[in-house]
Protein backbone atom coordinates (compact mmCIF):
# COMPACT_ATOMS: atom_id res chain seq x y z
CA UNK A 1 0.00 0.00 0.00
CA UNK A 2 1.12 3.56 -0.57
CA UNK A 3 0.80 7.10 1.43
CA UNK A 4 -0.46 6.84 4.88
CA UNK A 5 -0.45 3.19 5.62
CA UNK A 6 2.19 0.68 6.68
CA UNK A 7 2.09 -3.05 5.99
CA UNK A 8 3.01 -5.12 9.15
CA UNK A 9 6.16 -6.99 6.70
CA UNK A 10 7.23 -3.08 6.32
CA UNK A 11 6.65 -2.28 10.05
CA UNK A 12 8.86 -5.74 11.21
CA UNK A 13 11.44 -4.27 8.53
CA UNK A 14 11.95 -0.69 10.42
CA UNK A 15 11.61 -1.39 13.80
CA UNK A 16 13.07 -0.34 16.25
CA UNK A 17 13.75 3.09 14.40
CA UNK A 18 10.12 4.40 14.44
CA UNK A 19 7.89 5.23 17.49
CA UNK A 20 5.10 3.21 17.42
CA UNK A 21 1.52 4.41 19.39
CA UNK A 22 -0.75 1.41 20.70
CA UNK A 23 -4.05 3.00 20.51
CA UNK A 24 -6.20 -0.05 21.23
CA UNK A 25 -10.01 1.11 22.04
CA UNK A 26 -13.45 0.07 21.67
CA UNK A 27 -16.05 2.44 21.46
CA UNK A 28 -18.17 2.58 24.45
CA UNK A 29 -15.51 0.44 26.47
CA UNK A 30 -12.86 0.27 28.78
CA UNK A 31 -9.90 1.50 27.29
CA UNK A 32 -6.75 -1.13 25.76
CA UNK A 33 -4.51 -0.57 28.21
CA UNK A 34 -5.63 -3.88 29.45
CA UNK A 35 -4.49 -5.39 26.14
CA UNK A 36 -1.79 -3.31 25.28
CA UNK A 37 -0.22 -5.19 28.94
CA UNK A 38 -0.98 -8.51 27.63
CA UNK A 39 0.87 -7.68 24.40
CA UNK A 40 2.15 -5.14 22.38
CA UNK A 41 4.13 -4.08 19.36
CA UNK A 42 8.47 -4.19 20.86
CA UNK A 43 8.99 -0.41 22.05
CA UNK A 44 5.12 0.61 21.61
CA UNK A 45 4.09 3.10 23.89
CA UNK A 46 0.00 3.10 24.90
CA UNK A 47 -1.99 6.21 24.35
CA UNK A 48 -5.72 6.57 25.54
CA UNK A 49 -7.91 8.41 23.05
CA UNK A 50 -10.18 9.48 25.82
CA UNK A 51 -7.57 11.07 27.65
CA UNK A 52 -5.22 11.78 25.63
CA UNK A 53 -6.74 12.15 22.20
CA UNK A 54 -10.28 13.79 23.08
CA UNK A 55 -11.23 16.59 25.60
CA UNK A 56 -14.07 15.85 28.08
CA UNK A 57 -18.06 15.34 26.24
CA UNK A 58 -19.49 19.01 25.96
CA UNK A 59 -21.39 21.17 23.37
CA UNK A 60 -18.34 19.88 21.17
CA UNK A 61 -19.59 16.31 21.09
CA UNK A 62 -18.99 13.43 23.05
CA UNK A 63 -15.14 13.44 21.45
CA UNK A 64 -14.33 16.70 21.07
CA UNK A 65 -10.47 17.62 20.01
CA UNK A 66 -8.41 17.64 22.90
CA UNK A 67 -6.80 21.03 24.19
CA UNK A 68 -3.71 21.52 22.20
CA UNK A 69 -1.10 21.35 25.72
CA UNK A 70 -2.93 18.23 26.31
CA UNK A 71 -2.47 16.36 23.32
CA UNK A 72 1.31 17.41 22.68
CA UNK A 73 2.18 16.60 26.24
CA UNK A 74 0.63 13.19 25.43
CA UNK A 75 2.46 12.58 22.66
CA UNK A 76 5.87 14.11 23.93
CA UNK A 77 5.17 11.43 26.71
CA UNK A 78 4.65 8.57 24.61
CA UNK A 79 8.19 9.23 22.73
CA UNK A 80 6.84 11.41 19.93
CA UNK A 81 9.62 13.40 18.32
CA UNK A 82 9.47 16.10 15.18
CA UNK A 83 11.62 14.23 12.29
CA UNK A 84 10.35 10.90 13.65
CA UNK A 85 8.70 8.18 11.96
CA UNK A 86 5.08 7.41 13.91
CA UNK A 87 3.65 4.27 13.23
CA UNK A 88 -0.06 4.27 14.81
CA UNK A 89 -2.26 0.75 15.60
CA UNK A 90 -5.15 -0.08 17.20
CA UNK A 91 -7.37 -3.33 17.62
CA UNK A 92 -10.40 -1.66 15.68
CA UNK A 93 -10.16 -2.08 12.04
CA UNK A 94 -8.00 1.35 12.51
CA UNK A 95 -10.68 3.32 13.86
CA UNK A 96 -8.70 4.94 16.58
CA UNK A 97 -6.06 4.43 15.58
CA UNK A 98 -7.42 6.83 12.33
CA UNK A 99 -8.18 9.45 15.14
CA UNK A 100 -4.53 9.18 15.84
CA UNK A 101 -3.07 10.22 12.61
CA UNK A 102 -4.99 12.73 12.40
CA UNK A 103 -4.64 14.74 15.43
CA UNK A 104 -0.18 14.46 14.69
CA UNK A 105 -1.20 15.10 11.09
CA UNK A 106 -3.23 18.40 12.43
CA UNK A 107 -0.45 19.46 14.60
CA UNK A 108 2.22 19.47 11.39
CA UNK A 109 3.85 16.08 11.94
CA UNK A 110 4.28 14.81 8.19
CA UNK A 111 5.50 11.55 9.01
CA UNK A 112 2.73 9.57 10.46
CA UNK A 113 1.66 6.37 8.98
CA UNK A 114 -1.06 3.85 10.46
CA UNK A 115 -0.67 0.11 10.54
CA UNK A 116 -2.88 -1.56 8.17
CA UNK A 117 -4.92 -4.08 9.08
CA UNK A 118 -4.43 -3.38 12.37
CA UNK A 119 -3.23 -5.45 15.35
CA UNK A 120 -4.08 -9.08 13.73
CA UNK A 121 -2.21 -8.18 10.81
CA UNK A 122 0.91 -7.69 12.77
CA UNK A 123 0.17 -11.42 14.58
CA UNK A 124 -0.96 -12.86 11.62
CA UNK A 125 2.32 -12.23 10.03
CA UNK A 126 4.23 -13.51 12.69
CA UNK A 127 5.65 -10.36 14.24
CA UNK A 128 7.36 -10.51 17.66
CA UNK A 129 4.82 -9.49 20.94
CA UNK A 130 6.17 -7.74 23.67
CA UNK A 131 4.39 -8.10 27.15
CA UNK A 132 6.56 -6.03 29.01
CA UNK A 133 7.25 -2.51 28.93
CA UNK A 134 9.46 0.61 30.08
CA UNK A 135 8.67 4.16 29.85
CA UNK A 136 9.31 5.49 27.04
CA UNK A 137 12.26 8.62 26.26
CA UNK A 138 10.10 11.93 26.09
CA UNK A 139 10.03 13.21 22.59
CA UNK A 140 10.21 16.74 21.68
CA UNK A 141 7.14 16.81 19.56
CA UNK A 142 5.82 20.67 18.87
CA UNK A 143 3.01 21.80 17.18
CA UNK A 144 -0.08 24.26 16.49
CA UNK A 145 -3.69 22.63 15.20
CA UNK A 146 -4.07 23.70 12.00
CA UNK A 147 -2.09 21.55 9.59
CA UNK A 148 -5.44 19.69 7.96
CA UNK A 149 -8.57 20.83 6.95
CA UNK A 150 -11.62 21.18 9.77
CA UNK A 151 -14.81 22.64 9.77
CA UNK A 152 -17.36 23.55 12.44
CA UNK A 153 -21.47 23.68 13.38
CA UNK A 154 -21.61 26.78 11.41
CA UNK A 155 -19.72 25.74 7.81
CA UNK A 156 -20.75 21.93 7.30
CA UNK A 157 -23.91 22.72 5.57
CA UNK A 158 -21.92 24.64 3.13
CA UNK A 159 -19.50 21.84 1.84
CA UNK A 160 -20.57 20.64 -1.35
CA UNK A 161 -20.31 16.87 -0.36
CA UNK A 162 -20.48 15.77 3.27
CA UNK A 163 -19.72 12.11 4.63
CA UNK A 164 -21.08 10.64 6.77
CA UNK A 165 -18.86 7.56 8.17
CA UNK A 166 -21.92 5.80 10.45
CA UNK A 167 -23.40 2.52 9.57
CA UNK A 168 -26.34 2.80 7.17
CA UNK A 169 -29.19 2.35 9.83
CA UNK A 170 -28.07 5.05 11.80
CA UNK A 171 -27.51 7.37 8.55
CA UNK A 172 -30.87 6.51 7.33
CA UNK A 173 -32.02 7.70 11.26
CA UNK A 174 -33.81 4.27 11.37
CA UNK A 175 -32.03 3.40 14.82
CA UNK A 176 -29.77 5.16 17.15
CA UNK A 177 -27.96 3.45 19.53
CA UNK A 178 -25.28 6.09 21.52
CA UNK A 179 -26.78 9.50 20.73
CA UNK A 180 -30.67 10.53 21.98
CA UNK A 181 -31.66 11.82 18.37
CA UNK A 182 -31.68 10.02 15.30
CA UNK A 183 -31.08 11.20 11.74
CA UNK A 184 -27.76 13.20 9.71
CA UNK A 185 -27.26 16.14 8.68
CA UNK A 186 -29.36 17.24 5.41
CA UNK A 187 -27.86 16.75 2.59
CA UNK A 188 -24.80 14.08 3.94
CA UNK A 189 -24.02 10.85 1.61
CA UNK A 190 -23.33 7.84 3.12
CA UNK A 191 -19.72 5.97 2.92
CA UNK A 192 -19.71 3.25 5.74
CA UNK A 193 -15.59 2.89 6.75
CA UNK A 194 -16.52 -0.77 6.66
CA UNK A 195 -16.66 0.00 3.04
CA UNK A 196 -12.94 1.52 3.20
CA UNK A 197 -11.68 -2.09 3.89
CA UNK A 198 -11.25 -5.61 2.25
CA UNK A 199 -12.51 -8.92 3.56
CA UNK A 200 -9.29 -9.20 5.25
CA UNK A 201 -9.38 -5.53 7.29
CA UNK A 202 -6.96 -4.43 4.79
CA UNK A 203 -7.57 -0.52 3.20
CA UNK A 204 -8.43 -1.15 -0.47
CA UNK A 205 -6.30 0.21 -3.06
CA UNK A 206 -5.97 3.54 -4.12
CA UNK A 207 -8.14 2.71 -7.32
CA UNK A 208 -10.91 1.21 -5.26
CA UNK A 209 -10.91 4.06 -2.93
CA UNK A 210 -11.14 6.81 -5.34
CA UNK A 211 -13.91 4.79 -7.39
CA UNK A 212 -16.06 4.79 -4.14
CA UNK A 213 -15.53 8.10 -3.26
CA UNK A 214 -16.31 9.20 -6.46
CA UNK A 215 -20.25 7.75 -6.79
CA UNK A 216 -20.64 10.15 -4.08
CA UNK A 217 -18.71 13.51 -5.55
CA UNK A 218 -15.37 12.66 -3.22
CA UNK A 219 -12.90 12.93 -5.73
CA UNK A 220 -9.85 15.71 -6.21
CA UNK A 221 -10.57 19.10 -6.47
CA UNK A 222 -14.18 18.98 -4.47
CA UNK A 223 -14.50 20.29 -1.02
CA UNK A 224 -15.03 17.42 0.97
CA UNK A 225 -16.04 17.04 4.69
CA UNK A 226 -16.37 13.40 6.97
CA UNK A 227 -18.15 13.32 10.27
CA UNK A 228 -19.17 10.25 12.19
CA UNK A 229 -21.26 10.08 15.43
CA UNK A 230 -18.79 11.30 17.77
CA UNK A 231 -15.65 12.41 15.61
CA UNK A 232 -13.53 9.29 15.74
CA UNK A 233 -14.45 7.15 13.36
CA UNK A 234 -14.83 9.83 10.34
CA UNK A 235 -11.11 10.05 10.86
CA UNK A 236 -11.36 6.60 8.82
CA UNK A 237 -12.99 7.99 6.27
CA UNK A 238 -10.58 10.99 5.99
CA UNK A 239 -7.64 8.37 5.80
CA UNK A 240 -9.06 6.34 3.37
CA UNK A 241 -9.75 9.58 0.97
CA UNK A 242 -6.23 10.01 1.54
CA UNK A 243 -5.41 7.18 0.23
CA UNK A 244 -7.23 7.99 -2.74
CA UNK A 245 -5.75 11.00 -3.55
CA UNK A 246 -8.59 13.23 -2.54
CA UNK A 247 -7.91 15.87 1.03
CA UNK A 248 -11.22 15.91 3.17
CA UNK A 249 -11.83 18.40 6.22
CA UNK A 250 -12.78 17.00 9.43
CA UNK A 251 -16.21 17.66 11.09
CA UNK A 252 -14.80 16.60 14.57
CA UNK A 253 -18.17 17.68 16.90
CA UNK A 254 -20.14 14.99 14.35
CA UNK A 255 -23.23 13.93 14.75
CA UNK A 256 -23.19 14.02 18.41
CA UNK A 257 -22.14 17.66 18.61
CA UNK A 258 -24.45 18.77 15.90
CA UNK A 259 -27.97 17.43 17.71
CA UNK A 260 -26.86 20.01 21.13
CA UNK A 261 -28.54 22.77 18.84
CA UNK A 262 -31.97 21.95 18.61
CA UNK A 263 -32.76 24.30 15.79
CA UNK A 264 -30.32 22.76 13.75
CA UNK A 265 -31.93 20.77 10.95
CA UNK A 266 -32.13 16.74 11.04
CA UNK A 267 -32.48 14.84 7.82
CA UNK A 268 -33.97 11.28 8.14
CA UNK A 269 -34.94 8.39 5.32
Amino acid sequence: MTGPLISATDLRGRLPDVTVLDVRYRMGGPPGRDEFAAGHIPGAAYVDLDLDLAAPPGDGGRHPLPEPDVFVEAMRRAGVRNGRTVVVYDDWSGHAAARAWWLLRHYGHDDVLVLDGAWPAWTASGGEVETTSTAPVPGDFSGTPDAMPIVDAEDVLGVPVVIDARAPERYRGEVEPVDPVAGRIPGAVNVPTARNLDERGRFRSPQELEEIYRSVGAESGARVAAYCGSGVTAAHDVLALEVAGVRAALYPGSWSGWITDPERPVETG
